[in-house]
């Protein structure tokens, strides 16, 4: 997720750093490299990091926010975010599995995950439980607060499809709330989810299905993404899918259409597999990929006269970038 200002790269307020961590104590933890927390595995670190174990810390990290005035950015498995090399002069929130793990069935085929559990391990769960409706999540890295968040989806799904409701901590004044999901206005990789929102837990209504039907589904997924795109440090589609008639409004097939595929700038590249992806190189900088992700946006407009919106979060940059509004983080 991301949070207000999250695009401005300008350094810590010392004062307003110390305020906050004065409020957080113990709980608080001084220059986190957040970039190693991100599946781009590069950028740098938090000026405090919090890791909540209980509603008590979020509602504790809404005093300190209120009282220092701090940026914040909650941060759930870093498949959906770029933190700029100087990283992010604010305070970074993540939930702990220990308290916000849980994966908990309910009657009438529900269940019920915490913001922290990973939508891999949710889409088997629920598989094994003979449950469908989620396969398509074992494809995605995040976790359930940033699949809420960005709408997150794949394979002809998403989360609107199934989400029943959700609850959240708002950091503006440490309430808690539960929302239904008709009340989110759920869109294409968006939602009414703001980055001063935690999503602590979300609650699925599925339908009844086969376990062995729903693992085979799974295995297929899996294979799919296998041989269709590249591993290593990335953070998945980088830009939103364009309007358009096929096969213009795919992102990937527009970005090769303009002969981009592979193209590099230092340690980015954008991958020989799937062109909307960039990859990192192993010890390789933000800045490269934020750079890369500039330079193919700009080649799309002038070659194919498409103007492609990030999907991917980008903080700590010196211009303000668009996002759907977080695979949190969203992820």
């Amino acid at each position: 997720m991301g949070a207000p200002g999250s695009g401005s790269a300008g350094p810590a307020d010392d004062a307003a750093v110390e305020a906050a961590a004065a409020v957080l104590g113990h709980r608080a933890r001084r220059g986190v490299p957040i970039g190693a927390l991100t599946t781009y595995r590069v950028g740098g670190a938090a000026a405090l990091f919090l890791e909540a174990s209980g509603l008590d810390d979020l509602v504790l990290a809404g005093e300190a926010l209120a009282r220092s005035g701090l940026p914040v950015l909650v941060l759930g498995r870093g498949s959906n975010l770029l933190v700029a090399d100087r990283g992010f002069p604010g305070l970074v929130i993540a939930l702990r599995p220990e308290g916000f793990g849980a994966i908990e069935p309910l009657a009438g085929h529900m269940v019920r995950a915490g913001g922290a559990v990973q939508l891999p391990v949710l889409a088997r769960r629920t598989a094994s439980l003979a449950l469908t409706g989620l396969e398509w999540a074992v494809g995605v890295p995040g976790s359930v607060g940033g699949a809420v968040r960005m709408n997150a989806g794949g394979h002809g799904a998403d989360t609107s499809q199934s989400l029943a409701r959700c609850s959240w901590v708002d950091l503006r004044d440490g309430s808690v709330h539960d929302v239904a999901a008709a009340d989110l206005a759920f869109s294409y990789r968006r939602s009414a989810v703001g980055p001063h929102h935690v999503v602590t837990a979300a609650e699925f209504g599925l339908a009844p299905g086969d376990r062995e039907t729903s693992e085979a589904s799974i295995r297929d997924i899996v294979r799919w993404r296998r041989e269709h795109q590249p591993g290593g440090q990335n953070a998945g589609s980088v830009f939103t899918n364009p309007p358009g008639e096929p096969p213009r409004n795919s992102a990937g097939w527009v970005i090769d259409a303009a002969g981009l595929k592979g193209r590099r700038r230092g340690s980015a590249m954008v991958s020989d597999k799937h062109a909307n992806f960039i990859q990192a190189d192993a010890g390789g900088s933000a800045a490269d990929v934020h750079a890369l992700i500039l330079e193919v946006q700009r080649l799309v407009a002038s070659r194919m006269g498409i103007e492609l919106q990030p999907e991917l979060t980008m903080v700590g940059f010196p211009v303000p970038s668009t996002s759907a509004g977080g695979r949190e983080s969203c992820r």
